[in-house]
């Protein structure tokens, strides 16, 4: 679906989109793209990257002005010192979002209740030592207990819910990895176990596991416990 007028909701609304069925999209959207985001988008090397730039951009203006209830080209954005976005505040503004993209696939988090953020990768080979360098002692012992058929699963699920968090905090990497745990097993609950870098509580954040797309992991991340999850599938500009 198109979000023409999506409902005011409580919750978590998760949009989906496969960047590579909206190949052409970009160029039908050019007027809706602000002078930096062009600039931006000039800077890949890559065609393919530059049109998944494009395409994840214009699904994220499109979205953002359906709830804001106004053109995707008149969506405006500031950016914290860590550069994550928000819309200005404003008495109808109280909307967050957070968007993420990996091999073609498109997530976007919106919710008027707090601060939300979203990651999604693709299953793939990992790098030796990566887990070491990044998890928890916590993560690290729970990731080498598994099989070594669902390793490469529980990698990424545990890398998905540590970037949500860390978008959802809005701190970027300055937030280290290692200073909180998360649980990670494939087919358990995907839960925040602890928070070692600050006073927050890890009963107050909820995470959920998402599975986009066969070979792809995905997770939310939000300071509540309570919200519901609605999944949707966004279909055309």
């Amino acid at each position: 679906m198109r979000p023409s007028s999506p409902t005011p909701h409580k919750g978590v609304h998760v949009w989906q989109l496969m960047l590579a069925e909206h190949a052409s999209s970009h160029s039908l959207c050019q007027s809706v793209f602000s002078a930096d985001e062009q600039e931006r988008a000039a800077r890949f090397h890559f065609e393919e990257h530059r049109n998944d730039f494009l395409i994840a951009r214009a699904f994220l203006r499109t979205v953002l002005g359906a709830y804001l209830k106004i053109e995707p080209a008149a969506v405006q954005f500031v950016y914290n010192e860590f550069g994550k976005p928000s819309v200005p505040a404003g008495p109808e503004n109280n909307l967050f979002f957070n968007l993420s993209h990996s091999n073609h696939v498109a997530l976007l988090a919106v919710t008027r209740e707090t601060e939300v953020g979203v990651d999604i990768e693709q299953i793939r080979s990992i790098e030796p030592g990566l887990a070491e360098r990044y998890f928890s002692a916590t993560e690290i012992r729970a990731l080498q207990q598994l099989p070594k058929d669902l390793y490469q699963e529980g990698f990424f699920n545990c890398w998905t819910r540590k970037e949500a968090y860390i978008k959802a905090r809005g701190k970027g990497l300055s937030l280290p990895l290692d200073k909180f745990d998360v649980s990670l097993a494939p087919g358990q609950p995907a839960r925040m176990l602890q928070i070692r870098d600050s006073d927050d509580q890890a009963s107050s954040w909820q995470l959920a596991h998402l599975t986009p797309a066969p070979g792809f992991v995905g997770a939310v991340a939000m300071r509540s416990n309570n919200l519901n999850l609605t999944m949707l599938n966004f279909e055309s500009f």
